[in-house]
């Protein structure tokens, strides 16, 4: 649960005062399961790939119509999917007709990049998408905010969230599958990132900030859209062909499932390992139930960004 929030009104500065209730999308947990499951998917179609993964992991059963779903992926900057720097928009456009087919009406797709985020959505193409379905698109950046205080942070108190995030009771959580030169890899908890306004206040003590924001935000569905990776670095890495997609509805096992495809045992991980502990979810392989492909016919080696390299380059299981 959430400790009390401070929030308060400024009109040039864009805060607005939210009670705790539209803050729910922030707390709603996932109902306690025997098992972490994991899809892997393979295939050449993405939209048949992403039907396919929620199916396995029976995602229809997690979103209702009267649901204000946020679809969240990861547009870092204005750079085409083929480089795996950012979410596929056929991966998105997948997922918008799975929540209207859940009979959703209020649908949004939100991200609040590094950089210039209006034309990292005119570069992926999302605005046709989201107008052919009568879907929202928005800069959370440029988004009011609304002030959480965080219970029992590891070292985040506080932080602000994007007002249409807070507001949602649905987040579905798609980021990319790359390696990242701070925290080792950029899955779903670091796609958190994009809610939080300004992004300076987690990539201080970055690892243990990436737990505390999991602490308060959880997504229902979590899918890492692997069709084309990026090893090296998150942004000027190379990109690397998977035509994967993984989807969990355990956001701590999805990332976990995804270091493992990328060559990363999870446990080097440290946002994996610290969530695993304060039970935010199954961090550990041996905890998680895999569907659909098993993960060693998709495991790759991703080559790590030149900070990790030397330190986890010998731990590595080889292909």
């Amino acid at each position: 649960m959430l400790a009390p929030v401070s929030c308060w009104e400024d009109k040039g500065l864009g805060y607005a005062i939210i009670d705790r209730q539209v803050l729910k999308s922030l707390v709603h947990a996932s109902p306690p399961m025997p098992a972490a499951k994991v899809a892997i998917v393979r295939g050449a179609t993405p939209s048949q790939m992403v039907e396919k993964s929620l199916e396995l992991i029976q995602a229809a059963r997690r979103v209702s119509p009267d649901d204000k779903v946020l679809i969240k992926p990861n547009y870092i900057a204005a750079m085409h999917p083929s480089t795996g720097v950012t979410t596929d928009s056929r991966v998105i456009e997948a997922l918008i007709r799975f929540a209207k087919e859940c009979g959703v009406i209020d649908i949004t797709v939100g991200e609040g990049g590094s950089g210039n985020t209006e034309a990292a959505f005119d570069t992926v193409g999302i605005k046709e998408i989201t107008s052919k379905h009568g879907a929202k698109l928005i800069d959370l950046n440029s988004d009011q905010r609304v002030t959480v205080q965080i219970p029992h942070p590891l070292s985040l108190r506080e932080v602000s969230i994007a007002k249409t995030a807070a507001q949602s009771t649905c987040i579905i959580n798609v980021p990319t599958l790359k390696v990242h030169h701070m925290a080792l890899i950029t899955l779903c908890m670091k796609n958190l990132m994009g809610l939080v306004l300004p992004k300076g206040s987690i990539h201080e003590d970055l690892q243990r900030r990436l737990v505390d924001l999991a602490s308060i935000i959880k997504p229902r569905i979590n899918i890492i859209d692997g069709l084309v990776g990026c090893e090296c670095e998150e942004v000027y890495g190379r990109p690397v062909g998977m035509n994967v997609i993984i989807a969990g509805t355990d956001i701590v096992a999805t990332d976990a499932v995804g270091a493992a495809a990328m060559g990363i045992d999870p446990e080097t991980v440290e946002h994996i390992k610290l969530a695993h502990e304060r039970g935010l979810g199954v961090g550990r392989l041996e905890g998680i139930e895999i569907l659909g492909e098993p993960l060693e016919s998709v495991r790759r080696n991703f080559e790590l960004p030149r900070e990790f390299k030397t330190k986890l380059d010998p731990l590595r299981k080889r292909s």
